[in-house]
């Protein structure tokens, strides 16, 4: 399923170019066409039929919005050739906690973008057949799951596998987009036939400031995903920020004019915005009259490319993960790649919190869609200021200087101020949307991720202090000479008197010969057996017999180890050698205590103290 393994060696092989990256990357900013126009819907529907003629002027403020944030996105894609997504920028720029808040809202965004997009295209689903409502859940932890699989063959086999399908979205969501524009330059358009019934889940009446805001504030759904490609550099092949460039302006090209069409057409036929059948549904059983072949393709391609938005998370989750666990914000393992050279830990980690939220939710996009764009435009805001930072930078260097930062090489440009103003006018703009989208969307579950963020950011700071107190203690500055062992004691807990018991004897010769074995007696006349086969084979070794009138054996042998710890000189190392059975068949370790497991948990915290096995393999 996974594939098999690959060299280090293949790295540069792997490399994708546009036509693919449209793919791997875009899938997620494309597929918002598919609700972004229906989630304004679902605020604005309060008003009545008059609710649409707000759809298309907000669509227009929101593909402005969209110019903006991709002109400064196109910048930062050329500044950080290696991945410049908002972490490194922030990190390089402003600072280590403004750098941990972006971290901490991209990957709840991405997160929140394979929770939504797959809720959103099981709903695809629903639509053309409605007696599947009752299993959605266990379709959108099913897709979550397919996905994960076949990311972990790697970014070039994900985006081979999608490459069709996406470019199948979007070739029939422009032929439905010109034949309904063409029915309305006809006048032969009309409204949606059997509408679905109206929902409203809204009860803020007449048209006030805060109901236009709430609605723009779910149609910026549209531009997650961009930041996308700025942190997937380094999955293009060389030259690498020119190819991340392309992507990214082919992607908002495509988003724009999609998001303007379906939102004009969906005002002109009245779509009503429902969980029973989506606007995109509406739309193309009207356009093409009916639920014929071409508005099965629709559907079809929608699902699809709504489930591959999640592929665009499977691809920057897990490498943002190993971004901030080489900085110690994550735990480290997420920095390790698989047999497939990509961030195995970090895709499986992706998956199961994705079900999560989709399982608890019930795949609901209305009701994930309050928490999802509070962190994309938080981090979009973020990386702007942290651009506009740069540059201020550059404009203080003299011509020919080079500053080099963690994330980029600074060199002085001539035109860095004009960059300047227009990273800072992004990051006014995309600063001015969060705010709105957090007042406006606080109260349906915005507070969500107003409190996990910084909930994340305290848990960064918590990891990242560990591991610089991991560092400092292991560090040898200062070190001196390596202490001598003054003294080593070895105790042998044995249940009777056998091979396995003499091995482990023999083992415990070679490292000391003040060697203890310890034998906890839940029957008097056990324990005579064991003294007497002991002083035969024991070697002369001592023997201590620990009663235990409650039958517990692993509390008095812990009790006896303490009182030797108690006792122990300074340097002296205690070895606690556990005779260990290795059946033949592994099912039958099942059938025997695991005393070196329970001893090794037990006394992990305890210094100076080693717990060892030793096999003996009975055939």
């Amino acid at each position: 399923m996974i594939g098999r393994p690959l060299p280090t060696a293949d790295a540069p092989h792997q490399t994708i170019g546009v036509l693919i990256g449209l793919a791997v990357f875009a899938s997620d900013a494309l597929s918002s066409t598919a609700y972004a126009t229906q989630e304004m819907l679902v605020i604005l529907m309060v008003l009545g039929p008059q609710a649409y003629q707000y759809v298309f002027p907000l669509a227009i403020a929101i593909v402005i919005l969209l110019g903006i944030v991709t002109l400064s996105y196109e910048q930062t894609v050329h500044a950080y050739p290696n991945g410049g997504g908002a972490y490194i920028v922030t990190r390089d720029n402003i600072g280590a906690l403004p750098s941990k808040v972006a971290a901490a809202a991209l990957l709840t965004d991405y997160i929140l973008t394979v929770a939504v997009s797959i809720s959103s295209g099981v709903a695809q689903i629903v639509s053309a057949i409605p007696s599947l409502f009752e299993y959605r859940v266990w379709i959108a932890v099913g897709l979550v799951a397919f996905i994960m699989v076949v990311n972990l063959r790697g970014i070039k086999e994900s985006g081979k596998t999608f490459a069709i399908p996406t470019y199948f979205f979007i070739i029939t969501m422009f032929v439905t987009v010109l034949v309904g524009l063409g029915r309305y330059l006809f006048g032969t358009l009309g409204v949606v036939t059997d509408p679905p019934p109206l929902e409203i889940l809204h009860t803020t009446y007449g048209v006030g400031a805060f109901l236009i805001l709430r609605a723009f504030a779910s149609g910026t759904a549209a531009l997650t995903g961009i930041e996308a490609i700025a942190d997937g550099i380094p999955a293009f092949r060389e030259p690498r920020s020119k190819n991340a460039g392309t992507t990214l302006i082919i992607m908002s090209l495509i988003l724009g004019s999609l998001m303007l069409s379906i939102s004009f057409l969906s005002a002109h036929i009245q779509a009503v915005p429902s969980e029973a059948e989506t606007v995109i549904s509406q739309l193309a059983r009207t356009a093409f009259n009916g639920r014929g072949g071409l508005y099965g393709a629709v559907i079809i391609a929608t699902t699809v490319i709504l489930i591959m938005a999640a592929n665009t998370s499977f691809a920057d989750f897990p490498r943002l993960s190993a971004i901030t666990a080489t900085d110690g914000l994550l735990p480290r393992q997420l920095t390790y790649r698989g047999s497939r050279l990509v961030y195995s830990r970090g895709i499986v980690l992706l998956a199961l919190l994705a079900t999560l939220l989709i399982v608890v939710f019930q795949a609901s996009v209305t009701r994930l869609i309050p928490l999802y764009a509070v962190g994309v435009f938080l981090s979009f805001t973020l990386s702007q200021a942290g651009m506009a930072h740069r540059w201020w930078k550059i404009g203080k260097l003299k011509e020919g200087q080079e500053l080099r930062e963690r994330g980029s090489v600074l060199r002085y440009d001539p035109n860095w101020l004009l960059k300047m103003v227009i990273n800072g006018f992004g990051a006014f703009c995309t600063g001015v949307v969060m705010i709105v989208f957090a007042a406006t969307k606080f109260v349906d579950g915005a507070w969500v991720v107003i409190v996990i963020i910084p909930t994340l950011v305290v848990i960064f700071s918590g990891i990242q202090r560990h591991y610089h107190h991991l560092a400092a203690k292991l560090s040898l500055e200062n070190y001196g000479g390596l202490p001598q062992i003054g003294r080593h004691r070895v105790i042998i807990p044995i249940g009777g008197v056998h091979r396995g018991t003499l091995a482990a004897l023999r083992y415990a010769r070679t490292l000391s010969d003040d060697i203890t074995a310890v034998h906890v007696s839940l029957d008097p006349q056990e324990a005579d057996r064991v003294r007497q086969k002991w002083e035969t084979w024991g070697d002369g070794r001592r023997l201590v017999i620990l009663e235990s009138p409650y039958r517990l054996f692993i509390e008095p042998l812990l009790e006896y180890i303490n009182e030797i710890e108690a006792l122990r000189q300074p340097n002296e190392i205690i070895t606690i050698v556990v005779p260990e059975f290795v059946p033949r068949h592994w099912w039958a370790s099942l059938l025997h205590t695991q005393t070196a497991l329970t001893l090794r948990m037990a006394l992990l915290f305890h210094k100076d103290i080693v717990i060892t096995s030793v096999p003996y393999q009975v055939d």
